[in-house]
């Protein structure tokens, strides 16, 4: 799914649940003059005084504010900025758009993939003036954490490994639950040829551009230009 269709559909949804929210509110407050017993679902009146989630429905529907802010995080929105999303969220909810989304929404992408070129460009520069920092012909910056004292291996080879990816921010968009092995010809070729540099147990951390990772294309979850930091642990050498 591309980028601009997740958050078009997130941020759709989320109205929807705020403005059925609003309705069932209106629906189901209680009035001081008539002192009738209201018929809202449990936690509705909690929800509605706190704000904090209590219940299962209400963790969920906490869940999406989290998950479309998780998408937003690759914008680096201003303080003013972020506003402007909580506006147009609210006007939407009350069917009173500032702007047509058929027409603004294209535009989302083009100005996620600017805004994710020029961190990066600075990123970049950053990670490789840092200490240790190696930075090849391809834009690979390597540094070693910790020296591994064993083989390397070769493309070919199949290798085991720990690792964690972030994006420059550093959100985590992946990380191995236990080791896994692979052929390191059949990754990125960040990867490839990183871990190539490695020894068996030792610990590298990899800054990859976005053209030796998953390019403009990006993969889900994955914005497209993305410079992506990878910590990685070498456990292991198939046969070695």
């Amino acid at each position: 799914m591309r980028f601009q269709h997740f958050l078009i559909y997130a941020t759709t949804f989320a109205c929807a649940a705020v403005s059925a929210n609003a309705q069932t509110t209106t629906k189901s407050a209680p009035t001081t003059a008539a002192k009738k017993t209201s018929t809202a679902a449990p936690g509705a009146a909690h929800r509605a005084t706190a704000g904090a989630p209590v219940t299962d429905d209400d963790k969920a529907i906490y869940s999406i504010g989290l998950s479309i802010y998780k998408s937003l995080s690759q914008f680096n929105l201003s303080p003013s900025e972020l506003d402007l999303v909580k506006r147009a969220m609210s006007d939407s909810a009350a069917g009173k758009p500032a702007v047509d989304l058929q027409t603004w929404g294209p535009k989302i992408e083009p100005l996620m993939k600017a805004r994710t070129a020029k961190i990066s460009a600075t990123f970049l520069t950053k990670a490789a003036a840092e200490p240790g920092a190696i930075k090849t012909s391809s834009g690979l910056i390597y540094r070693d954490v910790k020296p591994g004292t064993g083989a390397s291996p070769a493309a070919e080879d199949k290798v085991k490994v720990n690792y964690r990816g972030t994006f420059t921010n550093g959100q985590v968009f992946d990380a191995s639950k236990e080791p896994i092995e692979f052929g390191l010809n059949q990754v990125i070729h960040c990867w490839t040829e990183g871990v190539q540099k490695m020894k068996v147990g030792g610990k590298a951390h990899l800054v990859c551009p976005s053209d030796i990772a998953y390019g403009d294309q990006g993969r889900p979850g994955i914005p497209g230009g993305s410079t992506l930091v990878f910590d990685i642990e070498l456990l292991a050498i198939a046969g070695k």
